[in-house]
């Protein structure tokens, strides 16, 4: 898929969870638009994301708009946005997105279905934040798992996201970290996405994670983060 019909998709699908008629400009930039319902980030923050060279910011009302800095690269935890110090907002992000279109993958698949079963006490031996962190638990698709024996050492599914998108989520359990299996599970699940005709998106805040999306033929486009101003 050419890089400019690859953004283009991927605009129109944050586009739609922008809501409100949201658009990212299309001379590059950034956009900030009022959107109560927009699904960026938790309810009553603000949500951006900028894929290629624009961005688009949405805000809950009016006031918060206004507050909101011109230039993307401000709203970052790390930065000033509008004179106001980093210490003035919380934070979600920012994370990274990827996206593999047909013919990108760059892993043989080799890892089976596994159970719910299985996957559940996966989930349980990592700990809460990273099992929420993962997305296992809410997948659409099969999951698919690298095991020893009947215990999973890594396992990956799917989100079916608007645009016909497949939203990956992936988890290793903490000694098996390190060792490439993560990126055979998600290989599995990333064929899977693509012979359902999905375009599959890879979100990362880690390094050990964008790796994976490198190893796996994943190209990054651009990011997304959450931000909420304090009063």
């Amino acid at each position: 898929m050419p890089e400019a019909a690859l953004l283009g998709r991927v605009r129109g699908l944050w586009e739609g969870l922008a809501g409100s008629g949201a658009r990212f400009p299309a001379d590059g930039g950034t956009q900030v638009v009022v959107s109560p319902g927009s699904r960026l980030c938790p309810p009553a923050w603000v949500g951006a994301v900028r894929i290629g060279d624009s961005a688009l910011v949405t805000a809950p009302d009016e006031a918060t708009a206004r507050r909101i800095p011109a230039d993307f690269e401000a709203l970052r935890p790390t930065g000033e946005a509008g004179g106001m110090p980093g210490s003035a907002r919380d934070a979600l992000g920012p994370a990274a997105l990827a996206y593999l279109p047909p013919g990108g993958l760059r892993v043989t698949a080799t890892a089976a279905v596994a159970t719910p079963e299985a996957v559940r006490r996966l989930l349980e031996t990592v700990g809460a934040e990273d099992a929420n962190e993962s997305g296992l638990a809410d997948t659409d698709s099969p999951v698919f798992a690298v095991r020893s024996g009947s215990r999973l050492l890594a396992a990956a599914g799917y989100e079916v996201w608007p645009a016909s998108t497949a939203h990956m989520c992936v988890l290793a359990a903490p000694e098996a970290r390190g060792r490439g299996l993560a990126t055979e599970a998600a290989a599995a699940a990333v064929r899977h996405a693509l012979d359902a005709g999905l375009l599959p998106q890879w979100r990362a805040r880690v390094g050990a994670s964008r790796r994976v999306a490198e190893r796996l033929g994943f190209r990054e486009v651009g990011e997304q983060m959450s931000v909420r101003f304090r009063i």
